[in-house]
């Protein structure tokens, strides 16, 4: 898989790029989990993220934020990590014109980056929202949510509790035009350790699989 250095706002950007031999392949983008907490673009619960999007004919995206790895620049409690992941979908997009779906995935600090993405990319079609941190940072901002989406968690998630993601799904849940699937993977704590890991896996595929072939937003 090659290794891709790219334009950020703070300087390189370093990534994981995956093409799919299809020009009008669909594309993904994959969000790490907290850059001060260990989080890079090889976290475990990302790395099977990019990976099962490949394996369904996406051409895909992962990257380490600012301050991580290769990355120049320096944590930016969450603002220019957002500009990041708006620079490596500009990249991703200006690379695959003809992609009909765009999606983005993000596990704990990097589903929170990429909801707010998603807020701001109107071509976004899809989201995966592994573990996000409900009790950790303010999810308000999707009034109204865009866009259809996935969000798995699990029952013994002592990082962000499920009752903090099952009130956020709720406010979800009442707004229109879009479908929020929620799964609580029962046992699985926040990182799905094994067994859970090929649970949650095989749940987004089989989620976003269907999505592709319902073409609905």
């Amino acid at each position: 898989m090659p290794e891709v250095i790219f334009p950020g706002p703070e300087g390189r950007l370093e990534g994981r790029y995956h093409p799919q031999k299809e020009k009008d392949a669909p594309i993904a983008i994959v969000l790490h989990p907290h850059p001060q907490f260990g989080g890079t673009m090889n976290n475990k619960v990302v790395y099977n993220l990019h990976y099962a999007f490949y394996n369904m004919g996406f051409t895909v995206l992962r990257f380490n934020f600012r301050g991580v790895g290769r990355s120049q620049g320096e944590y930016d409690q969450g603002v220019g990590e957002l500009s990041d992941a708006a620079s490596a979908l500009d990249y991703l997009q200006s690379m695959n014109a003809n992609a009909k779906h765009c999606w983005v995935a993000g596990f704990s600090f990097g589903a929170w980056i990429g909801m707010q993405l998603l807020m701001r990319r109107p071509e976004i079609t899809g989201f995966v929202s592994v573990s996000p941190p409900a009790n950790m940072y303010d999810f308000s901002f999707l009034a109204p949510c865009p866009s259809s989406g996935l969000i798995i968690n699990g029952s013994a998630d002592r990082v962000a509790p499920p009752a903090d993601t099952q009130t956020l799904v709720d406010k979800l849940h009442e707004q229109k035009g879009i479908t929020i699937t929620h799964q609580e993977l029962e046992g699985a704590d926040h990182f799905f350790k094994e067994p859970h890991m090929d649970t949650m896996i095989g749940n987004v595929q089989e989620y976003v699989s269907r999505r592709l072939t319902e073409n609905t937003r």
